[in-house]
């Protein structure tokens, strides 16, 4: 999968090569006014300096799968990441920490790190993307996000030109964000995960997958074997990227689960109640925080699993928070009338309002 998303999308202009639509894993999105590949960490610090210099606005593009460009694309120079590799950095008896450049397809990485009886990634199988992206959105599934086993970020800063670290405790990693995420005075060159040495997995913490092993939760498993049940399981979901596959043609989970102080999670649970919904599913956050499941508020708010949008898009018919460019010739405005609509109506059935999860470029819900 490690090129999947660099392939032309169907619809995008062949003629065009600077057409984002050919690098985002959704398949939408026009033109850049000038695109760049770099192939190392040092390309990627030089194009930037360089279009800085013309006084460009600058977008760092990698795998493409967390990304909403609209359709009049991106009025400056896009730099597209792909530097690659990994080396051990540090290590003693439990631990191996291994730098990776932020190209690097990230379920290579997780491949290689299971091949190395590494422990850690295991849970984060198949997701697409880029290494360099799992800091940015705080990547994670199955129970793992990439917070506990980052140890630091090296950097490039925008607001004065220099190489660094942002160490792990000033990421400001939260539920799907960082202090990456958002701002532009960041360029992510590599990031540095410590994993441990073990032929099992971490312990097994989502039931989902619990279940999907025949353990028990908290029960650990080899390495191999949590790889494999994740994969299924996403692929079962259209999360997988496959260009055979409309369903996959998505950002994923286009919004995040809504985390609710109590008050509004009584009333989200009163009127699910009310309505013979039953009980929303939900789970304890920080403090007197609840997480509640976006995907039930969708469908219960009357958007189910391949609800179609106008335009070529529609609701994908695996997973309900995967929104896809189904006919792979619709428009980013089709895809982001689909998501205000859905918004919306969760927001007039629950008073939840849904955020997204991707980044958008030149374009809002």
């Amino acid at each position: 999968m490690s090129d999947v998303y660099a392939e032309p999308a169907t619809g995008a202009d062949p003629a065009d090569p600077a057409a984002l639509a050919r690098y985002t894993t959704l398949r939408l999105g026009g033109a850049a006014a000038r695109l760049e590949a770099a192939t190392s960490a040092d390309e990627i610090v030089q194009k930037v300096r360089q279009a800085q210099r013309r006084d460009e606005p600058v977008l760092i593009l990698a795998g493409g799968s967390n990304v909403v460009v609209g359709d009049a694309g991106f009025p400056g120079t896009v730099v597209l990441v792909r530097s690659r590799g990994l080396r051990v950095v540090a290590e003693d008896a439990d631990t191996v920490t291994v730098r990776v450049e932020a190209g690097e397809p990230w379920d290579d990485l997780v491949a290689a790190t299971v091949a190395n009886g590494w422990s850690g990634l295991e849970c984060l199988s198949g997701i697409p993307g880029s290494a360099g992206a799992t800091p940015i959105q705080n990547v994670g599934a199955y129970g793992q996000e990439v917070a506990e086993i980052i140890t630091g970020v090296q950097v490039l800063d925008r607001a004065d030109g220099s190489l660094g670290r942002v160490d792990a405790a000033d990421c400001g990693f939260a539920y799907r964000s960082s202090i990456f995420k958002y701002s532009e005075r960041w360029v992510v060159l590599s990031v540095d995960f410590r994993l441990h040495r073990s032929p099992l997995s971490g312990p097994v913490r989502y039931a989902e997958l619990a279940r999907a092993l025949g353990v028990a939760v908290g029960d650990r498993v080899p390495l191999a074997d949590a790889r494999a049940a994740v994969l299924r399981l996403r692929a079962g979901k259209g999360m997988v990227l496959d260009a055979e596959d409309p369903d996959t043609w998505s950002v994923g989970s286009f919004f995040t689960n809504p985390v609710l102080d109590r008050a509004a999670y009584e009333l989200l649970r009163r009127r699910a109640l009310g309505a013979d919904l039953g009980e929303p599913p939900a789970w304890p956050g920080a403090g007197d925080m609840v997480k509640v499941s976006a995907a039930w508020l969708i469908d219960k708010a009357g958007f189910s699993k391949g609800h179609p949008g106008r335009g070529g898009v529609a609701i994908s018919s695996k997973h309900t928070l995967a929104l896809t460019n189904r006919s792979g010739t619709a428009t980013t405005e089709a895809l982001i009338t689909l998501a205000r609509h859905i918004r919306d109506g969760v927001h007039e059935r629950f008073a939840v309002t849904l955020h997204p999860e991707p980044v958008l470029i030149n374009c809002t819900i």
